[in-house]
């Protein structure tokens, strides 16, 4: 699995000041290569042109929201092996059972610790360093 400083990674958020948090902690983690996008069809249409090794995606969003980009993503070959981190401020088991059953790799709530979100991605990808 890549290192922090190899990955690829795309965050997707309908609101800037999220998503300029999730960057920073992909930073302070060694991450690199930050794609960012404002909802799941912007998302999906970069996903399609440059895929990326982890797409950490809020849940709501309006256009596409992230059980919708992450359906989408699992249905398309080049795209299916993508790991895929759901972030949400709601943590409804019903929600919870639908990420999972779509292939969902991890899932964390916000607000979250820099130290969870390491715990999250380790889960996914092993030791980042």
């Amino acid at each position: 699995m890549p290192v922090a400083a190899d990955m690829h990674v795309m965050v997707v958020d309908d609101q800037k000041a999220m998503r300029n948090l999730v960057r920073t902690a992909l930073n302070e983690l060694g991450c690199r290569e930050i794609v960012e996008c404002a909802d799941g069809r912007e998302a999906f249409e970069s996903l399609k042109a440059n895929p990326v090794h982890l797409v950490v995606s809020d849940l709501n969003m309006p256009v596409m929201d992230g059980l919708a980009l992450l359906r989408a993503i699992r249905a398309e070959p080049n795209l299916m092996s993508i790991a895929f981190i759901m972030l949400t401020s709601r943590g409804e088991a019903e929600l919870v059972k639908q990420a999972i059953a779509l292939g969902v790799n991890n899932y964390l709530m916000k607000p979250f610790t820099m130290a969870a979100f390491r715990r999250k991605i380790e889960a996914v990808f092993g030791p980042l360093t």
